[in-house]
């Protein structure tokens, strides 16, 4: 497999999870925390951010392609996957 789909999958998945958290986050699922919409962005870019270090370490710095690999094959995908299953799940609240 192609290491630009490997990646894409990759976050996509990381993409999944931080929508459901940043659901959680910004509806008051977690209990204590609230209803707190920043400290959902905040989740959202810090598993971005943990999911890029995770790619460069399973795939390579070389293999990933720096910055412009990173952009197109990982941060585009996780944020149009993290922002759309937030609002799915937050409208069907």
């Amino acid at each position: 497999m192609d290491i630009e789909i490997k990646l894409t999958i990759v976050h996509s998945a990381l993409a999944l999870v931080a929508g459901f958290l940043s659901f959680l986050l910004s509806t008051g699922g977690i209990s204590g925390l609230g209803k707190n919409e920043f400290l959902a962005v905040l989740a959202g870019l810090l598993i971005l951010y943990l999911g890029g270090q995770l790619s460069e370490r399973m795939f390579g710095k070389e293999a990933v392609g720096g910055m412009k690999g990173w952009l197109w094959s990982g941060i585009v995908p996780f944020f149009f996957v993290w922002i759309m299953v937030w609002v799915i799940l937050y409208n069907m609240m």
